[in-house]
């Protein structure tokens, strides 16, 4: 099988969210590319059968002799600068199975034609700025197992996808639907519709998809009454109806599913009380704040005020409230923690901070990534305005050699090393540009293969914010594709200069003590970091070893967190290398 698969992560400048169809400097190629002319050459590949083209700067219109490429089945051109229309002549590459053209700038109307492929079965046009209504031809493409639209501006009304039996997938968030929900296949996984106009009842067919495990509906404009069977559902383990006008109570007798870990179903009009099963479960997470119940009643509203038609709410007040609440539950984490170090600054300081609750217990924890199983993965969706927050200013991830490691810490000499501990040696290196980086060389389980741990190294990759030590990149060392004989995981970071959080804290430290208002100031930055961790993606991040020891600070005294996320490619042991010096 003939492939072609090149990728490349700039690293210094962030991506832009605009474009107007030239050349910039150090994000797409040079003003000489012509992307006609580099299709036409690809199409000298006549038994060209997987594409895959990511992140190369490549720019231009998308030339509608891409169809010359007749034998490919996998087409991925994401994350470059391809503006104008799809080229209509794709519905004729019938041996697609994978169309990505996530992350672009296409801007006319979304086509019509996707029926005309009939192997199709992962169809992916996320973050375009495509426009008009939803293609009917996509609920005759019976293959589809993946189907993800979102961050377009897809309008009208969407047909019944029920005839889609193979679908998993389906993400169609942040457009601009306005029609009533429709109905959905059974083997349905893992629906994202937030962020619509989506109005109407939530439907009774939807307490028969007994495969659902995520299922989010929130920011809408959906009315009546929350069907008990949605709760109860035996695979459902992720409900967001938030932000929606919900009414009428919940039974006290309510059985949610046993399976069921995170319900937020804030800023609606629900009266009553709460059902036994949100109450009386530990591991279960269940958000009910601005609605007119009879409990926790400083957070609700009047009950008179459930009773009226309300006003069309903006999609954003939810958000900013639940945002708020977010950073408020940081800074009370940091400060509980920093009292402590203050108390114990003379013993050895041990102390993992206040434990976070859990959208699943620790026996599922270790066999999924952040409360999901190994079969949804490559799906998990982040939510984009808080990734948003996250990514500005910082570079973007990139794949490194061994070599190029190996270069940086002169062979993993012992003299590079800043650290070991249960997550594996930390090496100090300078790359081949002069930048200095931080590698950490994590022990990777033995359960998962070259694909899967690529996977979790993306979710990895996404965890963007300024407060955040910077993932540079990764190399993973070892094994095929589908192999499980991976050895190491590098982990590849910013180097922050000015030390730990911890030795700017005592008299008897090495670095300058901070006063009270730049303790302050750490205590609100990493606050707002945990913020971004436990709600800033869906699923969100919730072990993530806060302690002083892990709070950075750079040249600036700006304040970053470290080691955050590490548990879910480091569940088994393995070997570093003896004496620091690698694998």
């Amino acid at each position: 099988m003939l492939s072609l698969s090149l990728e490349w992560w700039e690293t210094s400048r962030p991506r832009v969210n605009s474009f107007v169809g030239f050349a910039i400097t150090s994000q797409t190629l040079s003003g000489n590319f012509s992307m006609d002319s580099f299709v036409t050459t690809l199409a000298r590949l006549t038994s060209l059968r997987v594409l895959s083209l990511v992140s190369l700067g490549i720019w231009g219109p998308l030339p509608d002799k891409i169809h010359r490429l007749s034998t490919l089945e996998y087409l991925d051109l994401s994350s470059n600068y391809l503006f104008g229309s799809i080229p209509p002549r794709i519905s004729t590459m019938v041996k697609l199975q994978t169309l990505n053209l996530d992350d672009n700038f296409f801007n006319d109307t979304i086509p019509d034609w996707f029926d005309s492929l009939s192997n199709l079965t992962i169809l992916s046009l996320r973050n375009n700025q495509l426009k008009g209504p939803f293609p009917s031809s996509i609920q005759r493409v019976t293959s589809l197992t993946d189907l993800i639209l979102s961050g377009n501006d897809i309008s009208g009304k969407l047909p019944n996808l029920d005839r889609l039996s193979k679908l998993n997938m389906l993400d169609l968030s942040e457009n601009s639907l306005d029609s009533d929900l429709p109905s959905m296949p059974k083997g349905l996984v893992m629906a994202f519709l937030s962020n619509n106009s989506l109005s109407g009842q939530i439907p009774r067919q939807y307490s028969q998809l007994s495969q659902l495990q995520h299922f989010d509906m929130s920011f809408n404009e959906l009315s009546g009454k929350i069907p008990a069977s949605l709760l109860s559902l035996p695979s459902i383990t992720y409900l967001n109806l938030a932000s929606n006008m919900l009414s009428g109570s919940l039974p006290d007798h309510l059985t949610c599913g046993s399976k069921l870990q995170f319900v937020d179903v804030s800023n609606n009009r629900l009266t009553g009380g709460l059902p036994y099963c949100f109450t009386k479960s530990g591991n279960r997470v269940v958000k009910f704040g601005g609605n007119c119940l009879s409990v926790d009643l400083h957070h609700q509203h009047a009950e008179s005020s459930c009773m009226d038609v309300p006003l069309k709410r903006k999609h954003s007040g939810g958000r900013n409230t639940g945002v708020l609440a977010g950073v408020l539950a940081g800074i009370s984490v940091i400060i509980v923690l920093l009292s402590f170090g203050l108390v114990m600054v003379h013993r050895r300081y041990c102390s993992r901070g206040t434990p976070e609750q859990h959208l699943l217990p620790k026996a599922e924890q270790d066999k999924s990534v952040t409360g999901f199983s190994e079969e949804i993965l490559s799906s998990a969706r982040f939510v984009s305005e808080a990734a948003k927050l996250g990514i500005q200013g910082l570079p973007a991830c990139r794949s490194f050699t061994l070599e190029e490691l190996k270069e940086a810490t002169d062979n993993f000499n012992n003299s590079t090393i800043l650290g070991d501990g249960s997550y594996g040696k930390l090496y100090k290196g300078i790359l081949e540009n002069g930048t200095r980086v931080a590698i950490r060389c994590v022990p990777s389980s033995k359960k998962y293969s070259m694909r899967n741990l690529k996977l979790r190294m993306d979710l990895l990759a996404k965890l963007r914010h300024p407060h955040l030590v910077c993932l540079l990149g990764h190399c993973i060392d070892g094994g095929g594709q589908d192999d499980y004989r991976v050895k190491n995981v590098f982990l590849v970071y910013e180097y922050v200069s000015n030390g730990n959080f911890r030795a700017h804290l005592s008299e008897d430290s090495p670095g300058k003590v901070l006063n009270w208002s730049e303790r302050l100031a750490v205590l609100i930055s990493v606050a707002k970091a945990i913020q971004f961790l436990h709600t800033g993606v869906i699923p969100g991040f919730f072990n993530n070893r806060l302690k002083a020891n892990n709070i950075l600070l750079n040249e600036h005294g700006i304040a970053k967190l470290s080691d955050y996320g590490l548990s879910i490619i480091s569940e088994a042991a393995g070997n570093c290398g003896e004496n620091g010096e690698g694998p």
